[in-house]
């Protein structure tokens, strides 16, 4: 058997395990991403009514709801909590979401 190899940068937005083209594992029960951000990029306040969400801090500092996280910190947002993202420098995040639920994304105003 042949070890397949497959590159991060060809993914959608980082996210390389969930219900989207491309996926290396095609599923509904989870989505897996590897996240990158420059500072000062930002992701406005949402909200997911089904899935669970984990960020790990791999490096760099965000700010999330005004609270700063730095690297090896996890973030557990559970559904119908409502948070932003700001990179306060360069950023990766690790981030999964149980279960990968489409359209499970609601913008906050």
């Amino acid at each position: 058997m042949v070890v397949e190899k497959y590159n991060l940068d060809e993914m959608f937005k980082g996210w390389f395990i969930g219900n989207f083209e491309p996926s290396l594992y095609k599923t509904n029960e989870v989505e897996v991403g590897v996240k990158k951000y420059k500072k000062g990029e930002f992701e406005n306040p949402h909200f997911h009514k089904i899935a669970t969400e984990f960020t790990v801090i791999v490096n760099g500092i965000v700010e999330m709801n005004g609270i700063q996280y730095g690297e090896n910190e996890i973030i557990k947002i559970v559904p119908g909590v409502t948070t932003n993202f700001k990179a306060l420098t360069d950023v990766i995040t690790v981030v999964v979401k149980l279960p990968g639920a489409n359209n499970d994304k609601y913008e906050q105003d």
